[in-house]
């Protein structure tokens, strides 16, 4: 056994409660609907109204829909303005919904953890109206109900704070030393380290390995397999 595949079985073993991350462990939301093209769309709703101005050279730059809403929550936070640039970007993760890519191997491995008695939760930056939505076109609600944790117009709460990961936690009545979390980037991870719980990092490819590692993740994948393969392995 190799020495990674050790370190998952330590890792499932210890965790009696597993928070997910959305968008990259469980789906590629964006695949077939491109992030950067949504936040152009946000850049040029607000170019619209006369807002150009709000985001900095470098934010105008940016292909992440989600650093365009922290831009302008930051100059104008709890305003009807953000309330309403929120709104619109879970408009259109609902639209990406259908052209999402399924993780490979996450839908058994969510459905194996559970038959063995793990309880499951997600904990994302993404609208719970647009998790709720995928688990449905999945068949994954019971795995997770009621236990879907995510952005609403108080952005304060997005990770990297742990506020999801600790909401979580409180109601499913789980100490942090019994949890794990499944994240694909450094939000994620900087969010388990401040909540006290262990941390998986999944990387699909090179680049984000490496800002996992930079992040401080100690423990990534680059698939889910191995974890299917252990959980399936102790239950024989």
């Amino acid at each position: 056994m190799t020495a990674q595949r050790e370190r998952v079985r330590e890792l499932i073993e210890q965790a009696r409660v597993v928070l997910w991350d959305f968008d990259g462990p469980i789906c590629r939301l964006f695949a077939g609907h491109s992030a950067e093209r949504v936040a152009a769309e946000l850049m040029e709703w607000l170019e619209g109204r006369g807002l150009h101005g709000l985001l900095a050279e470098d934010e105008r730059r940016t292909a992440d829909p989600h650093a365009v809403l922290r831009a302008v929550d930051r100059r104008h936070p709890d305003s009807d303005l953000v309330a309403e640039l929120e709104e619109r970007l879970t408009q259109a993760e609902l639209r990406a919904v259908p052209s999402a890519w399924p993780t490979a191997y996450a839908d058994p491995l969510i459905r194996t953890w559970t038959a063995v008695g793990a309880r499951l939760a997600i904990a994302t930056n993404n609208s719970p109206r647009v998790v709720h939505s995928y688990l449905a076109d999945r068949r994954l609600v019971d795995c997770f109900a009621p236990h879907v944790y995510g952005r609403t117009q108080e952005l304060r709460h997005l990770k990297p704070n742990p506020h999801y990961l600790n909401r979580a936690l409180t109601a499913m009545g789980a100490a942090p030393s019994q949890a794990l979390f499944i994240g694909d980037t450094p939000t994620d991870c900087q969010a388990a380290q401040e909540a006290g719980v262990m941390f998986l990092g999944y990387a699909r490819n090179e680049r984000k390995g490496k800002l996992l590692l930079d992040a401080g993740a100690t423990d990534i994948v680059g698939s889910l397999e191995p974890l299917l393969n252990t959980l399936r392995t102790a239950r024989r």
